[in-house]
Order: C-alpha cells, then structure tokens, then sequence
C-alpha cells in the first residue's frame, strides 16, 4: 500500500475503491461503499463535524470519551444492548420508545447502528428527511411525544453499505447527541448495534454513568453466553443495567394462543438470576409483531396507560417492561435535573444552545393565503418560524418576492433564512441553487393553508405527488 493510500486511509477511515480521501472525509465524514462520489452523490448529515468531533481531543489520552451535555434537559437515559445480533433488539428499543410515549412521556430514540439502521422503516419514517441549520438538526416527528434520529435518514440508497471506522463512527454518536436539537426529553432511548464495540461504548461514555441498560437476549444459549459479556460490559464501565429481556421467548399461535418453546426456556431469566440483574419479561414471537416492524408501525399504539389488561400476547409481555423503564424518571421529570439527570460540565461541543438557535424558518410560496403550484409566480411566500422539537409555529411572517428573474428568488429565500422550502412545483435550476445554499426542497405538496402543510411534515403526513413546475 503506497503512502497516499495510506493517508486517504487515514484521513477518510475507508480506503475503499473510490473514495475521495480528504475531498470525501469533508463532504460525508466517511465513506459508504465503493464509488462514493464525495460531495456530489451524497445526502448526509454533516459528518465532517463529527470526524472533527472524533479525533480533536474530547476524549482523554486513553481513549476514553468525556460525558457531553446536550441540548436540553434529558431525564432518564435507556441504552438498549445485546452481544449478540439477530436477537431483535431494535424491535425491543422501538416498542419500548412508542410504550413510554403512549403514557405521555416526551421520549427520544437514536438510533445508532451505523451498519444496519432500521428504526425509520420500523416507525414507518423511510421517506423522512431531518432538517439541519448551522451546527443544529432536528429530530424527525413519529407521532406525540416520540421524536427520532438515525442515520437511516441521510443514506440515499439503502442497497450501498456504510465502510467507516471505528473514530468516524464515535463522531456520529457525538454529533447525534449533541448538535440534535431533541428539547427537554423524560427519556432517551438508544438502540446500539450489537457486541461491545465503538458505538456503545461511545453512548454510555458520552452520556455518563447515570445511563441505564437495558439488555436482550434470546432464550437459546449461544446467545445466552454472548450476552454474558454485556453484563461485563456496562459493570466494568459503571453503568446500571436496568435489567434483562428475553426476546423470542417462544412462538404464539395467531388463532389459538398457544405458547410454542422455539429454543430451551429460560435462558434469559436464568442469566438474570445469575448475573444478579432484574429480569424484566419475556417477549413471544408472534406473526404480528413481525409484521408491525415490516410496515412501519408498533403494536405498542395501544393506550399503556389505560388500567385494563392488554388483550394481545406481545403487548401484555411488554408492559412489565415499559412500565421498569417508566420507573426510572416519572413523567415530566426532563426539568428536574437533580433527580433525574445531574449535569455534566458543558464542553466546547456540547455547550448549550444560544437562544433562539434551535428555531428552524420554513417558506411556503402562496397565492390567495394557500400553497402555490408555481414557485415562481406566487403572490406572496409565508416564512414560518418553527421550533423544531415539536413542531410548534411560534412566528410567520407573509414576505412579496423579488421579480422573476434567473437565480434570483431562490438566492432571495436564503437570504430570508428559511432552510425548508415546501411547494408544489419547481424548476430543476431553481432547486438546485436553493440546495446550494443549503435549503431543503420539498415539491408536489398539495394546496393547504402553511400552518397545516408544517403540521403535517413534522407529523410525517405531509403526502407528496409530481412535480408540477418543471420550469
């Protein structure tokens, strides 16, 4: 290997076939396959910040991360675990994020499994796309109460594999934890990939000891002996483990209810016992539940806080589950810092955010007060000041646009600092200019009041048809 592939190594943490080296690590802060184009065929987050954030000194001399401060006041902080893969633990962090969201908690879930991200397309959130401003980006909406983030959401195309090291990837885990802009959370949720590798070690260092685990597993032993080491895991890093849950804890029958063993019972509960850790509950296998996650929803949708006992088999299994979660910080707790979440001394990364720096603008073209189909004949464009944690329209304002001119109007909507454009057709060249200059472009929205087309974007309604202005 020749000293400029060695340095483009270095510098990217891929040296695959075609990668950019030093142009790449600045566009993407890693490399996800071969062929990667660098700036112009990637949509990623800003991964040169999180390079940057990887290998500029946050950690100590040995490696160790230092705990970050994000940006707003998080209560309990749960980490879903397992040594082992395939044991369905992404389908334990998503009913356990939705379950506690259900019983009106504020929740956040990041997922941080760079090789294999499914959370979106496990919340039905695949064609979403987070916002980003100038060192900030914002949650994605997954219904009241549950706001998410992946890197799920900036692959492009699902079928190109992400090849970065272990540095890139502790840059991400920073970056999401602390330039998203989640608000005040009653808990976080993170689902790890498996093992005990870079990414969980960087979220429990990063979010400090006062980070729970939750630990999966399947009943049959090889996994069992895999998830062992978790338990070694999160002692010898001082980290509490909420408890133990068993997963595929047998098949229930669809139309009789009858419980099936699938591997020998028991694994999980007799490695709590073991181990001294809480089992928390066993959760079946059911054609359901498999189904759910295939189409994007949970089957947690079902009131938890309701005092009826759940009629289906898997929501019953999780209720023990969410509700040792839910113990850890009550509802409402994310503004009690003294129980729930001491603070950490803010850093030069992760300091907090100067006011008014986690409001996003949104601009809509109108004529006669609704969305406009041609962005460039409008009457008018509402740009509308958004607080990006919920969705909430804290401002609008109803601005006359420039004459038509080439390149002038969208170099006019930057300057407005709107970083959302929705609209309903648009000129490939006056999309392009506006991407440029780092404005998002969604196009086929139908005609609808502003306040309604921004509602159903952060709501993951907003529905988008053709182009209907290619001029």
């Amino acid at each position: 290997m020749g000293t400029d592939t060695q340095e483009q190594e270095h510098r990217c943490g891929c040296g695959g076939a075609g990668c950019g080296g030093e142009q790449h690590v600045e566009a993407t802060g890693g490399c996800t396959g071969a062929g990667c184009g660098g700036h112009g065929d990637h949509d990623h987050y800003d991964g040169h910040a999180g390079h940057e954030a990887a290998g500029s000194g946050h950690g100590t001399s040995d490696g160790t991360e230092t705990p970050v401060r994000m940006a707003g006041r998080v209560g309990a902080k749960l980490v879903v675990l397992s040594g082992k893969g395939g044991v369905g633990k992404s389908t334990v962090a998503v009913n356990l994020a939705v379950g506690l969201a259900r019983t009106g908690r504020t929740v956040g879930l990041l997922d941080v499994d760079v090789h294999g991200p499914s959370v979106p397309r496990m919340l039905g959130l695949g064609r979403a796309r987070p916002v980003a401003g100038d060192g900030w980006m914002a949650p994605v909406s997954a219904g009241p109460n549950l706001r998410v983030m992946s890197l799920g959401f900036f692959l492009p195309d699902p079928e190109v594999p992400v090849i970065w090291r272990g540095p890139v990837k502790m840059g991400m885990v920073r970056q999401f934890l602390v330039d998203v802009r989640w608000g005040d959370l009653d808990v976080l949720v993170v689902d790890c990939p498996p093992g005990t590798g870079d990414e969980p070690l960087s979220v429990l260092q990063l979010l400090g000891e006062d980070a729970h685990a939750v630990i999966v597993t399947t009943p049959q032993g090889v996994a069992v002996d895999d998830v062992r080491r978790s338990v070694g895991f999160c002692r010898q890093l001082g980290n509490p483990i909420l408890g133990i849950v068993e997963n595929m804890g047998g098949y229930v029958c669809p139309k009789c209810g009858e419980l099936t063993p699938l591997f020998p019972a028991g694994g999980g509960q007799q490695l709590a016992r073991e181990t001294g850790v809480p089992f928390l509950g066993s959760i079946p296998l059911h054609p359901d539940l498999t189904s759910a996650g295939d189409t994007g929803r949970s089957l947690l949708e079902a009131d938890l806080s309701a005092g009826q006992q759940p009629v289906h088999p898997v929501i019953r299994a999780f209720r023990p589950v969410v509700g040792a979660a839910g113990a850890v910080c009550p509802p409402g707790d994310s503004g009690t810092r003294d129980r729930c979440a001491p603070e950490t001394p803010a850093n030069d990364n992760g300091g907090p955010a100067p006011q008014g720096a986690s409001d996003m603008k949104i601009a809509i073209p109108l004529a006669a007060g609704r969305l406009c189909q041609h962005f460039g004949h409008c009457e008018q464009f509402a740009v509308l000041t958004v607080d990006p944690a919920d969705g909430t329209v804290k401002g609008q304002e109803l601005l006359t646009p420039p004459p038509h001119e080439p390149g002038v109007l969208p170099a006019w909507i930057a300057d407005t600092g709107a970083r959302l454009v929705i609209a309903g057709g648009m000129g490939a060249r006056a999309r392009q200019l506006l991407e440029e200059r780092g404005v998002q472009v969604l196009v086929g929205a139908a005609a609808a009041d502003p306040a309604d087309l921004v509602a159903a974007w952060f709501g993951n309604r907003l529905e988008l048809g053709a182009n209907t202005c290619d001029h």
